[in-house]
């Protein structure tokens, strides 16, 4: 499921079908209709944080990609393309 750009209600990642414990929040906006202040969240468990991640990338998308807080001790998020 995929929360339409508000806030995910459950710590489960976003990708249709997957119910996997989110470790990773994806921050993003459409340039072409939001201004830089509207941002929308997509939650992505570790398999599917790099799906969601180049989905988003491919449709040039900024985007910053962030551990969920607690979810991922030690590591560092990975480098976004075209962060926010």
């Amino acid at each position: 499921m995929i929360s339409l750009g508000l806030e995910p209600a459950a710590e489960e990642c976003s990708r249709a079908g997957c119910r996997a414990a989110a470790s990773w929040r994806i921050e993003w906006r459409n340039p072409k209709i939001h201004d830089e202040s509207r941002r929308k969240v997509w939650l992505a468990c570790d398999e599917h944080v790099d799906f969601l991640r180049e989905f988003l990338g491919a449709r040039d998308f900024p985007l910053e990609v962030l551990a969920v807080a607690g979810s991922v001790p030690g590591s560092a998020p990975a480098p976004a393309e075209g962060a926010l």
